[in-house]
Order: C-alpha cells, then structure tokens, then sequence
C-alpha cells in the first residue's frame, strides 16, 4: 500500500499525463488536418495514417494510363511517389503536396501525411482573366498573379492588353500604339493613381513578354493574348484614325480619347488598310506568343457608324452581303481563317456567333456559321453558351452570374469599388459549366474561367481582393468539378478559411469568406 508521500507524488504524475493528453487532444481538435487546405480537393483521396519526413525529391514514375495533367501520389513513411503522364501532372502532384505538407525547421526537411491520391482535371482551360487596358499593372503583378493561379492548378492566362481604353503591346510596326494609346488615367474623368505607383510607361516590350511567358511556361499556364476588334478599338483609331470609318472626328478631337457613348467609331472594314493593320498586329503576335489560340475580341461591336460610312457600305455591296449585321460575321470568318494558315485556333467573346442585336431574351439566336475550329468564351448567359456548344463548337464558360469577379462579393465590410451585380463566394461554388448542354455535346465545353474588368481595380491589392477566396470556389469546380446536385459548401468553406489564413500569412491580400 502506497505511503501518503509516494501516494502524492503518484496524484502528480497523473496530473501530468492528464494534462498531456488533453494539451495533446486540444491539438488535434484546434489544428485542421494537413489535408485540409488541399484546393481544389483531389477526386479520390485515402489518407492512411502516419507522417512522411521526407528528407529526398519525391520519386517521379511516367504512366501511359493517367490522364492529360493527372497524376497519383504515394505518401508512406518510407517516403513519396508520383505518378504521371506529362510534366504538367507532376507538377501539379507537387502543389498537393504543397497544400498538405509542413516545414519541420529543426529536421530541416517537409513533412506530410501518408495518404493515397488519385487525381486529374474535369476540364482544360481553368482560366484566370487579367485586363491590363483599363488598368495597367505591369510584369511584376502579372507574374505574382501567374504564381498564385499555379497554387490552385489554373492553367490559362487569358491577357486582355487592348481595349478602348489603351493599348498596352508595343507593336514595332505601329509605334503610335503607344503614343496614343495611353492609360485609362488620362482620360478627362479618372482619377490619378493612388499609393505612390509608379506610373507609365503603360505597355509592354517584347522582352517583357517573354519574361511572363517564361515564368508562366515554368508553372503550366498558357498565355493567352487577346487583341480586341472590330469593336473596342478607340485606342486604335486614336494613333491612327485613318482606320476609322469617320476619321475627320478623331482628327477634331485632335486624337484625345473619348466616351463611347460620344463616339460610337469601331474598325472600318470597308478600308482594306485598315484590315491590313489588323493582320499585321496578329502576325506579331503568332510571333511572339506560342499559344495554339488566340483572342480576337469581337464583343459589343455598335454599328452606327457602318451605316452611315460610305466605305463599308460599298463593302457590302461589293461582299454580297445583305446589310450591316453581315459584316462582322465576314471579318470573324476572313480572321479565323487567316490565323489557321497559322496554324492558331481562334477564340472570341459570344458575340461572334451570337447576334447581340436580333437575339430572343434568352440570347438564342445564332447567325454565324463560323468554321468548326473556332472556339467561343461565353459571358452573357448560359443560353449563348449552351447553343454554341450543342452545334459543335468547342467554348469556355464565364457568365456574368457566376465568373464575374468584378462584381460586389456580398461582404458586411468591403472597402474596395465594383462595376455592379452580387457575386459572393457561395455562389461561384455553385457555378457549373454544363447547364444546358447536351449530353451529346458536353465534351465541347473545355473548361472556364473568371474575369474581373478593372475599370475601378487599381493595384494588386484590389486585384488579389477581388480574385481569392472566389477563385479557390472556380478552381475546385473547374478541376474536380464535385456533383452540383451534392456539393457541400460548408466543407469547402473549412477548407477555402484555412487557405486563406495561409494567403494572409503570405501578405497576399485575401478577403474574407463572408
């Protein structure tokens, strides 16, 4: 029998272990599990129990039978193994890891949890779009963007360099580009930039083009550029007004830029230098640029000015078609078929086989026999989209409903400017890209993307606001695309929170869920 000394010391061990187990047991339950930042989740994950201090690389193995970017991971305590196809699913093997692992600083090694994953993208273009035209940004935020998309397996870089507002490609063809083609900031109404940014130039050279597209090759995110016309074109028509179908109105206005609204002026098809122009930008760009597609714009083209320019209405005479609503149409198959002798596909915004103007309230309406290769980015309706897909064209996914990142996010606090609508995180998850399409035809919907029109995004600060957390919710739909019958947004939601601390942690500035 104990003694009452030995007996107390006893009652102290046993505080001890007590207190040690439950320090032990708050850890577990206070601590999220290492798998639980994993965005997007992977499609079949076993998680088996144990650690892997992994003191080596990780085992690369090529396999014929796993998909196009897909990989399988082997986490034991023995150490990791990747399986793949193609450098792509290796690397992407690599950000699992990245999510789920920790840095032991004493060890001076990596750690994760053993577990077994299987795992490969619903679709092939998760795309992220940048508009540098409303707002320059320049190389360094281009890339710090290229590198957060990498963490969430994006791999399209849609690159909006024209627009009305600007045009940020030096062209050395066309140096007035960039003379006249100056940034939204010195239009009549904007304000100066905020922060103490630098400011101008507001392009880029060719170097710097080649270092994004190299820091973006080494991540497994195509460049996609996108050279706005017949529409969007003031920039344009500002250094060289000639192409214009009033150019005397530039002229009076001594090439400042102007409101759209106060002059409705687009590309003059009717004036061959001016489609000459055009031709010679897209052959620097196949130049520069080694995507396989390429964006030509085509959206929100008016057609004042066609009507009442005597060159394009001999054009329509001269081409045999019936009227001004034939004329895009005509440019969009001449662009398509001049950048497949290229050997690109190209790619437009709905417009080009929508007809905005005689379109039914759901946007059914389709005039444009374009040639099967061309490729449509679908942003009025799921209407346009669907249609497009159904007659066997190949489209990417970005309605206004659920991918525009420019729009309010439903935050009690938010202290950054919206262009309008309500797009909060909950519903980006419950975006699906399929509505409406046949089931015959759902493999020509590639994929999706958000896009976020930076009229009123000035920086990176508001660019990162407006992008994360909604872009974890796009990542994991266009990746594993869980059942939108099933979808479980609080578990998402416990995941995209603790994401965010990492993200807040890295002083990327994240806002919050709700």
């Amino acid at each position: 029998m104990a003694t009452g000394k030995t007996h107390d010391k006893l009652n102290r061990v046993r505080c001890l272990v007590f207190f040690a187990v439950a320090l032990a047991v708050v850890t577990v339950f206070a601590a999220p599990p290492p798998t639980a930042t994993i965005i997007p989740a992977p499609r079949e994950m076993t998680v088996t129990g144990g650690e892997c201090w992994a003191r080596k690389p990780p085992k690369l193995v090529k396999v014929s039978s796993i998909p196009p970017e897909g990989y399988e991971l082997s986490v034991t305590t023995n150490g990791v193994t990747i399986r793949h196809l193609d450098d792509a699913g290796a690397y992407y093997a690599n950000m699992t890891l990245f999510h789920c692992g920790r840095y032991d600083a004493k060890e001076k090694c990596k750690v994760y949890p053993c577990l077994e994953i299987k795992d490969s993208p619903k679709f092939r273009w998760r795309g992220v779009h940048f508009d540098d035209a409303r707002h320059f940004f320049g190389k360094e935020v281009v890339k710090r963007t290229l590198e957060q998309m990498s963490w969430f397996k994006f791999n399209v870089f849609h690159w909006h360099l024209t627009d009305d507002q600007s045009w940020t490609l030096e062209i050395p063809e066309f140096p007035e580009l960039v003379k006249y083609g100056d940034e939204w900031i010195t239009r009549n109404d904007q304000k100066p930039r905020t922060f103490g940014e630098k400011v101008g130039p507001f392009y880029y050279t060719a170097n710097d083009v080649k270092e994004i597209l190299a820091y973006a090759k080494a991540r497994h995110i195509t460049v996609v550029p996108e050279i706005e016309f017949p529409g969007h074109f003031l920039c344009v028509l500002c250094a060289y007004p000639e192409f214009a179908c009033h150019p005397e109105e530039i002229y009076k206005r001594n090439r400042q830029p102007v409101s759209r609204g106060v002059l409705n002026e687009v590309m003059c098809v009717g004036n061959p230098e001016a489609i000459r122009f055009v031709e010679k930008v897209l052959d620097y760009v196949c130049e520069l640029f080694p995507s396989e597609v390429i964006h030509i714009g085509g959206d929100e083209c008016p057609r004042k000015m066609w009507k009442t320019c005597p060159k394009c209405q001999a054009f329509i005479e001269r081409e045999g078609l019936r009227g001004v609503e034939e004329i895009q149409p005509w440019l969009t198959r001449h662009f398509v078929e001049y950048l497949a002798k290229k050997g690109r596909r190209t790619i437009g915004w709905d417009e080009i086989f929508v007809d905005s103007a005689n379109q039914n309230a759901q946007g059914n309406a389709f005039t444009a026999m374009l040639p099967k290769t061309t490729m449509g980015m679908c942003w009025r309706n799921h209407g346009a989209g669907a249609l497009a897909a159904n007659k066997g064209y190949e489209i990417v996914r970005c309605p206004t409903s659920h991918c525009y990142f420019d729009y309010r996010q439903g935050l009690a606090e938010d202290p950054y400017i919206y262009i309008g609508g309500n797009l909060p995180l909950a519903r980006v998850y419950q975006f699906d890209p399929l509505t409406g399409v046949e089931e015959s035809a759902r493999d020509n919907v590639i994929g999706g993307q958000c896009c976020n029109w930076t009229s009123h995004t000035w920086n990176r600060y508001d660019m990162e606001w407006k992008l994360w957390p909604r872009g974890f919710a796009l990542a994991e739909v266009l990746w594993t695309y869980p059942d939108p019958a099933k979808r479980d947004f609080s578990e998402f939601s416990a995941r995209a929170a603790e994401y965010r601390r990492r993200l807040i942690s890295s002083h990327i500035n994240c806002a919050p869920l709700k």
